[in-house]
């Protein structure tokens, strides 16, 4: 079993380039397979549940060719099997956008309920929802979400709540649906900006993206394209809190500064300096570092993704934050891993108060999830001693060498999988 072992106290100092963002890559991989043509996607993150994906569209017929680490060349025309395969896709969340894209290409479509992480309830109503609407019949049996329809037709579609995952998959069926299609209430998240640009480049007819409507004239059939994948926004954002809590000097490169809005209003209230550039941002962080309020919230509101992450720099600040969770119930797992370090955070249904303290001490912790473990880590950068951090199976899934990137802005960080590698790196840091 792998785990991260890391010698905290260490301010981090440098550059770091940021790949491309995890959740525009899943869905535009799925909608990659909507046309015959041959698609080549660029600046594709290599992190487990991408691969995990790609696997998955081979086993029904797709043709995927890796052609770098970080570009791959699709084919769905040869697609035989409109059903996907549970033993790929029950580790997955974004298994759900291959509906979406085989109820628009064939009128047809099996995935298995989605898997991921367990961070809470995240129904798939209004995916249905919206597939209903545009014609679909759509039933849950035996674990599999099916979906059929004679043929697809256009509908005004208004979602309950601004689901991203909805949005994206009705948005994909609807481009090659019969007639005009209107989503309201839509989530306006960058990743659904950048499918929504993917499936226009290859011919679907798309407008709206990034506002609360989006419009859609049903085409045919989409064509070939080349498309590059925008920066990933919460991994940027990983490395800015971990900047702060480390009292570091870093330049996030090859970003979108207007992405990461919502992070940096908050590092600045907490005291740090931010630099905006073109194409990067830099983070200063400053002793003592200053509470503040956080409640997630929608795009542009700040990301669910990136409280565990905040919650972990806000546990080591001069006075007592209020950390307010309003999208997932089970985001605050990581509470407790992080007591094991010293924070003092309680936790009242769902909002967190965060009471900081002089100091994280380095323990053995385990990672709940994908984001909770990115904190994790970022709390043992900061510590003092020795952390070693369990089940990074779960930060593998979306951040990319992310060992390599911290230890090149000077982390002293490994990851080992085995007692005797454990105890060389305590022996030689220790």
């Amino acid at each position: 079993m792998e785990q991260y072992i890391i010698k905290g106290g260490i301010p981090l100092v440098g550059e770091v380039e940021i790949g491309g963002a995890k959740n525009a890559a899943l869905a535009i991989i799925a909608a990659a397979i909507m046309t015959d043509e041959t698609v080549i996607i660029e600046n594709l993150p290599d992190v487990r549940d991408i691969n995990v994906l790609l696997e998955a569209m081979q086993e029904i017929g797709a043709n995927v060719i890796r052609v770098d680490r970080h570009t791959a060349r699709i084919n769905g025309g040869k697609i035989g099997a409109h059903s996907v395969d549970y033993e790929f896709i029950k580790k997955i969340r974004a298994s759900y956008y291959l509906l979406g894209a085989l109820l628009g290409k064939y009128k047809e479509a099996s995935v298995p309920l989605p898997g991921g992480c367990n961070i809470g309830s995240r129904p798939i109503d209004q995916h249905i929802k919206g597939f209903e609407a545009l014609g679909a019949t759509v039933k849950i049996e035996g674990g599999f979400i099916n979906a059929k329809a004679d043929y697809l037709h256009g509908a005004h579609i208004y979602l309950d709540m601004e689901s991203v995952g909805a949005t994206i998959n009705i948005m994909m069926a609807a481009s090659m649906a019969d007639g005009n299609t209107v989503i309201e209430n839509v989530a306006k998240e960058p990743h659904v900006v950048d499918v929504a640009n993917f499936l226009n480049s290859m011919g679907a007819n798309i407008k709206g993206a990034g506002t609360d409507v989006i419009r859609i004239k049903g085409v045919k059939k989409l064509h070939r394209t080349e498309y590059s994948i925008i920066p990933d926004q919460i991994e940027a954002g990983t490395f800015m809190f971990a900047a702060a809590a480390t009292c570091g000097d870093v330049l996030v490169k090859n970003i979108i500064p207007k992405h990461m809005e919502g992070a940096s209003a908050k590092l600045t209230e907490m005291g740090c300096i931010i630099e905006e550039y073109d194409d990067a941002i830099r983070v200063i962080g400053r002793k003592p570092l200053r509470p503040t309020r956080v409640k997630t919230a929608p795009y542009p509101g700040f990301p669910t993704d990136m409280q565990p992450q905040i919650a972990a720099a806000l546990a080591i600040a001069d006075g007592t934050s209020m950390v307010t969770e309003s999208i997932f119930e089970n985001r605050f797992k990581y509470v407790d891993e992080l007591a094991r370090m010293g924070a003092n955070i309680k936790v009242e249904g769902n909002r967190a108060v965060v009471m900081g303290v002089e100091k994280y001490t380095g323990a053995r912790v385990s990672a709940p999830d994908l984001r909770a473990g990115a904190a994790l880590v970022i709390a043992g950068l900061a510590a003092e001693g020795i952390t070693i951090v369990d089940d990074i199976h779960y930060v593998q899934r979306g951040y990319e060498r992310f060992e390599e990137k911290m230890k090149g802005l000077g982390a002293k960080m490994e990851r080992v999988d085995s007692e005797k590698e454990l105890q060389l790196f305590k022996y030689r840091e220790g």
